[in-house]
Order: structure tokens, then C-alpha cells, then sequence
């Protein structure tokens, strides 16, 4: 493929890109570029704010370009202060190991394992030593580093910063370095960070990388940016229905975001579909409905995405619930717990001996599914679940919002 076509195809979808002439000309040359990436595994299971990266990178692998996929062992030990108020707990390298076990396998859903390597910036930086950290510090300003929004805020508010948050910075910019990348992707807010490689190559006689900025993609909220510690992610090893219920959460608008960052379809079909919502030739629910699928069967096969969506279909379309469902934060005294007690606690019932003749009257169900049994206990951490009592008493009980007594 020719070099502008290339380009086109790379800049599909892209929020901004420094370094495109370099990029260009490298592309000319019949280049077969190192295209890096890096995930710090703080926590285990990647969600579809992950993708949206993981989608461009494919990009690259389908026009012959191999991918660095870094995990970010060692840096993930600091803990990325990016958009942060507050200075982050480091995590220890048990957590960090445990946490990282299953990106490889999950990053094969989308990349192609022939034109990926995956790599741990540990190999480099764990065998610095302390005059190579010093040089390395020498290379960046403290005047520099305090341009970055977070940190002028709290430089401004007289909020903490510690030293090593700066190393952050500096050691993910030397992961460039080591790796020779010629391109960086990132979300819009790592720029800074990105072009601190872009920085420490130059600094260290190197080719400079181009950077390349993708979208953030707003969680189920539709306002935050998607994360396991807010609540809003969907994961992409999530159970399918679990996962094709989550889609089908996210606002009428916020739907044509998802499609266009962590689906392959064609724009000229979102758009098509657009303009049918938009004439009434297309309920939004049915729009909705699809993409779930699409996310579904990309993470687990067709098969599990027609399931999905019958499971959907049969429980929660034909049920009527309400599009706004109480989440009650729920402190409980043990998991699994006693099903009237979790009703009283979700404040569904007054006490457990009503719900005990709710129960046995037919009048709850979970999940769609009526229950008849008062002694059935529930695992309130092994997936989100929706409570119902009657006709009007509705609750959404996420394993975040549950508290055990004691813990």
C-alpha cells in the first residue's frame, strides 16, 4: 500500500498526531515501523477503554507494522500520576505480576499474536543503576515537568508531589528509548508523557517517535473516562450477558462513540444507521442491541452474542424495567448472604420476614428470574445483579457498592 494511504489509514479515528512528516517519510522508506503501546497492569482484566488503543494498533499490524505491546511492570510500582489529585499508592510486585498474568491473552482477542511482542520495561529498568536514573533525571526540567496540568494544580494548591511521580514521566519516556519506537500511541491524556520519549530520544541521539493521541472513551456514566475504580468499565473477559447488559446501559448518544472507537464497522454504515435513527426508520433500542452484539461476539464468538442478546431479550426487554434503577451501596455481614437480608439491606423490604413472603408468594425475582426458594443465598461478587420486588420495587446491586462487616 502506498505510503498516503497508509497515513490515511493511521489517522482514521485519531484525536491528534505530532511527528506525521516523520512518520511520513519513514513510511516512504518502506519502513517496518516499532509501534509501541504501554499498559501498567494495575489492575487484572483490560476493559474497552483499553481497546480503542488496542484497535489502531491492529491498524498498524494489518498494513505490515509490528507491535510492542509493554507492560509496565516496573513502572506500574510507581503508578501513573496522570490526572491525578492525590499522590497513588505504589503496588507491590506480587500485585503487579498477578495483575499483568492475563494481558497476554486478552490482548489476542484484537491483536495479531504473529506481529506482536510483548515486552516488560522491567528488563531495562530494573538493571539501572542509580548514576543511569540520575542521567536520566538530568535530561528534563522540574520547570518542564510542572507544565503538566496535574501537576500545576497541585503545585498551585499547595497539594503534594512527590519526587518518584516525576520519574514516572521520565522512565515511560525511556521505554522509548530502549525499544527504538517510531510511533507511540496513547490516549489523549498521556500527550505529555508521550512526548517525553519523543524528549529522551533526542536527548539520547535517537530517531524521534511520532505520537499518536486516541480518544478517551467515556464509561456507562457517560460523563467520566471508563475505569475499573469508578465503577463505569465494561471488561472484556466480563461474562457475555453481563457484558451485552452493560452496552445496553450507555446513553442513546453516547452509543454512536462506541461504535466508532471499539467497533470495526465502516463509518458509512454508523452513518447510515445514524440517519435511519435519526428518521425514525431505526428504534435506538435495535441500534443499541447491535452493537452489544458487535462487543460481544469480538470477545467471545457469535455463538455467545446470540445468546446474549435472547438472554437480554427474554429477561430485561420483556420485563419493562424502569431505565432508572436505585444502586444502593449495601453493607452486608458475609458473601454469600441470606437473600431476604440482602432485600432489607437493599431497601427493597422492611424486614426479612417480609421478604421471606415475597419470596414465597412469587413476588421476586433476580435477574428476571423469579426465585421461590427463602433460603437461596446470592454472591453479590460475582456479578452485577438486578433485584426486583413486585411490580415497582427495583434495585441494581454492583459488587463495588457492597461492603462486608468487619472488612
Amino acid at each position: 500500500m502506498n505510503p498516503e494511504k497508509q497515513l490515511e489509514i493511521i489517522k482514521r479515528g485519531v484525536a491528534e498526531i505530532i511527528g506525521e512528516e516523520e512518520l511520513l517519510e519513514k513510511l516512504k522508506k518502506g519502513k517496518v515501523l516499532k509501534v509501541k503501546a504501554g499498559f501498567d497492569p494495575t489492575a487484572p482484566d483490560l476493559h474497552l477503554g483499553h481497546t480503542v488503543l488496542l484497535w489502531k494498533l491492529r491498524d498498524f499490524q494489518e498494513l505490515g507494522h509490528t507491535v510492542y505491546f509493554l507492560i509496565g511492570d516496573f513502572t506500574a510500582m510507581i503508578g501513573d500520576p496522570t490526572g491525578k489529585s492525590e499522590t497513588r499508592p505504589p503496588l507491590t510486585r506480587e500485585e503487579v505480576l498477578k495483575n499483568a498474568e492475563t494481558y497476554a491473552q486478552q490482548v489476542y482477542k484484537i491483536l495479531d499474536p504473529e506481529k506482536t511482542v510483548v515486552v516488560f520495561n522491567s528488563e531495562w529498568l530494573s538493571g539501572m543503576s542509580s548514576a543511569d536514573l540520575i542521567r536520566l533525571a538530568s535530561k528534563y526540567t522540574v520547570a518542564r515537568m510542572l507544565e503538566r496540568d496535574d501537576f500545576a494544580k497541585r503545585f498551585a494548591e499547595n497539594r503534594p508531589i512527590h519526587i518518584h511521580e516525576f520519574l514516572y514521566p521520565l522512565l515511560q519516556g525511556y521505554d522509548s528509548v530502549a525499544l527504538e519506537a517510531d510511533v507511540e500511541l496513547g490516549g489523549t491524556d498521556q500527550k505529555f508523557n508521550l512526548l517525553v520519549g519523543r524528549h529522551l530520544q533526542r536527548e539520547y541521539g535517537k530517531s524521534q517517535q511520532t505520537c499518536i493521541m486516541m480518544p478517551i472513551l467515556e464509561g456507562l456514566d457517560g460523563v467520566q473516562k471508563m475505569s475499573k475504580s469508578l465503577g463505569n468499565y465494561i471488561g472484556i473477559m466480563e461474562d457475555p450477558k453481563e457484558q451485552f447488559g452493560k452496552v445496553m446501559r450507555i446513553s442513546d448518544e453516547l452509543m454512536w462513540r462506541y461504535y466508532e472507537l471499539v467497533t470495526r464497522l465502516p463509518q458509512e454504515e454508523i452513518e447510515k444507521m445514524k440517519n435511519e435513527v435519526a428518521e425514525g426508520k431505526l428504534h435506538p433500542m435495535e441500534a443499541k442491541k447491535k452493537l452489544a452484539e458487535i462487543i460481544v461476539s469480538t470477545f467471545h464468538g457469535e455463538e455467545a452474542a446470540k445468546e446474549a442478546r435472547a438472554h437480554f431479550e427474554r429477561v430485561f426487554s420483556k420485563r419493562e424495567l424502569p431505565e432508572e434503577i436505585p444502586e444502593p451501596e449495601v453493607k452486608l455481614p458475609e458473601n454469600p448472604i441470606w437473600l431476604p437480608r440482602l432485600l432489607k439491606e437493599a431497601g427493597l423490604v422492611k424486614s426479612t420476614s417480609e421478604g421471606r413472603r415475597q419470596i414465597k408468594g412469587g413476588g421476586v425475582r433476580i435477574d428476571g428470574e423469579k426465585v421461590l426458594d427463602e433460603n437461596k443465598k446470592v454472591d453479590v461478587f460475582e456479578k452485577e445483579l438486578i433485584l426486583q420486588v413486585g411490580k415497582r420495587r427495583f434495585a441494581r446491586i454492583k459488587p463495588e457498592n457492597v461492603k462486608i462487616a468487619g472488612e
